[in-house]
């Protein structure tokens, strides 16, 4: 498996730092948020767009993935949404990145099965341009949709092999599955695994690997049982804690904790 981190545990730090930190800590990959906020997102231009591949392959650094912030199971228009995945969609295939990260996102008021069919359609039409570009379409267990029986209610009527799972350990967690059940339903549709850690089921606040509630020996055991291996990336939730420990003081010993579950796990 290689492992990556996501760019959410050091908000708006400039590119070339970001890749030094990659670097110096033995990543193979990065996981971008696609955020304004942040110096690669959907509205950078061409010129950009080769000024952040010529820096990631000076690097020897790979572009994960895109995380972006479409909520294909919202209420409204489908054509807003869908657009804002072919954007990102774009900006992965400009980057080479290879997958883009999309929320679930229903409303409370929506049903069920209203929220489902509005993700899977939407899904399903933005999947014929995934292909066009080669990109894969990870549907996070996030929110509306934390757990992998709540995705795959999505994702098995899409049947679409460029649309598929992101793994967001800490959710399906939180939504009382085992990681052995949540592998199990998710096996055929995994994009990556995103890795993390948390005080508590009732504190969420990021902490480092390996010294939190979550069963990130279980996750990376199952994983290994089966033959997986694609991504671990770790996601560190820095943007929404500010009070967290930075993540750049955490990052060695955290990619230390990931290969010791790795070699255990072998």
């Amino acid at each position: 498996m290689k492992l990556a981190f996501s760019t959410l545990g050091v908000p708006g730090l400039p590119l070339t730092d970001v890749l030094r930190l990659a670097s110096t800590h033995g990543y193979h990959g990065v996981e971008l948020r696609a955020h304004p906020e942040e110096p690669v997102h959907p509205g950078i231009g061409l010129g950009e767009r080769a000024d952040a591949v010529a820096e990631f392959k000076a690097a020897g650094v790979e572009v994960l993935g895109l995380a972006g912030y479409a909520r294909v199971a919202a209420p409204g228009d489908d054509e807003p949404v869908i657009e804002e995945i072919h954007r990102l969609l774009d900006l992965a295939r400009d980057l080479g990145a290879g997958f883009v990260r999309v929320f679930p996102g229903a409303a409370s008021d929506q049903s069920r099965e209203e929220a489902d069919a509005t993700a899977a359609r939407r899904l399903g039409t933005a999947a014929e341009y995934a292909g066009d570009l080669d990109v894969r379409i990870l549907l996070e267990t996030h929110d509306s949709h934390r757990t992998a029986a709540d995705a795959i209610r999505v994702l098995g009527p899409v049947g679409h092999r460029q649309v598929g799972a992101l793994w967001d350990v800490m959710h399906t967690w939180l939504g009382g599955e085992q990681p052995s059940e949540t592998y199990a339903a998710l096996a055929p549709h995994l994009g990556y695994v995103q890795v993390k850690d948390i005080a508590s089921a009732t504190d969420t606040t990021p902490v480092a690997l390996g010294t939190g509630v979550l069963p990130l020996a279980e996750c990376v055991e199952v994983l290994s049982r089966h033959g997986w291996d694609g991504w671990l990336c770790w996601e560190y939730e820095k943007r929404w804690y500010e009070a967290a420990a930075p993540l750049e003081e955490l990052l060695g010993a955290g990619r230390e904790h990931l290969a010791r579950l790795l070699n255990d796990s072998a």
